[in-house]
């Protein structure tokens, strides 16, 4: 069983709510989830903001759309129930509710021409009829597609610079990160020694507790365990507990299974992760546009509240 998109939600809430009882979302959320018998892990998954479930984003938006096409209405803050167009509807039988069912209803239909004029971004009527996302899905994807390219124009940059810059742009992002403490202590050469060797040192916390080996080359190809065996073996030969290997490229499948074998704490960051964490944390790259996604304050229209 997978989480169902916010169509096939559409009868099971309607008929959640028959009974003519009121109900809160929340309420809502977790008995259509029994009832889809979603698992732990589906109710748990969120959306890629991190900011909500994916099963409670998506209930949410079906209780909107029923309400909007008057099948649902609001009894008190937060709470809903069913209404006497709903009952009708339920009365008919339907096989299933969706978005072009909704649109027999003038109510709805305005809905959604204003939702159309107010964003132009929004999919067409035929591909909404279709689509399983719901508005916050369908933006939050867009912004992990704007996401992805970023990071593959960083490290296609990333690949450009001579290795002195690269050193210091891994630098910058472990600062950014929260490790090394100041800037003119945050990173000390220790010296080259090959491929095998430790470009420098940083201190993991502000007051220097603990300090992480590093490594950052721009290999182009893959990086293989030999190279990450020579990384360990100069930790070993620092008496080091720590290390990250970065490089632009990425690692071996052999690589990475080495790692998991030993003893030390040693991370591997590939040129995907380090472009990522690059966007995560502010490096090299800069605003464009900020959208705030408003949403309404049921408080301010308490009546305890005036």
């Amino acid at each position: 069983m997978t989480i169902p998109e916010y169509q096939t939600l559409m009868l099971p809430l309607l008929e959640l709510a028959s009974d003519g009882e009121e109900h809160r979302v929340s309420e809502a959320v977790e008995s259509l989830a029994d009832r889809f018998q979603l698992t732990v892990e589906e109710r748990e998954t969120l959306l890629p903001s991190g900011h909500q479930t994916t099963i409670a984003n998506r209930v949410g938006w079906t209780k909107t759309y029923l309400a909007k096409a008057g099948l649902l209405e609001a009894a008190k803050r937060g709470v809903f129930r069913i209404s006497p167009r709903g009952h009708e509807l339920l009365a008919r039988h339907p096989d299933r509710i969706d978005k072009k069912m909704l649109e027999q209803f003038p109510e709805f239909q305005e809905f959604q021409l204003r939702a159309s004029s107010e964003d132009r971004a929004q999919p067409t009527a035929a591909e909404s009829n279709t689509s399983s996302a719901t508005p916050e899905e369908l933006m939050e994807e867009g912004y992990q597609r704007l996401t992805a390219r970023l990071a593959e124009e960083l490290l296609e940059r990333l690949h450009a610079v001579s290795p002195a810059r690269f050193e210091t742009i891994v630098l910058d992002l472990l600062l950014a990160m929260g490790y090394g403490g100041s800037r003119p202590d945050a990173g000390r050469a220790l010296g080259r020694s090959g491929d095998g060797g430790i470009d420098g040192l940083i201190n993991e916390d502000p007051l220097g507790l603990d300090v992480v080996y590093l490594q950052a080359k721009r290999w182009e190809g893959v990086v293989g365990r030999p190279v990450v065996q020579g990384f360990v073996g100069s930790l070993e030969g620092n008496r080091a507990r720590k290390g990250v290997l970065i490089t632009t490229s990425t690692f071996s499948g052999e690589a990475v299974q080495y790692i998991g074998m030993i003893d030390k704490r040693v991370v591997l960051i590939d040129g995907r992760r380090l472009a990522q964490l690059m966007v995560d944390h502010g490096v090299g790259v800069t605003t464009g546009q900020t959208y705030a996604v408003k949403r309404l304050d049921l408080d301010y229209f308490d009546d305890e509240s005036a």
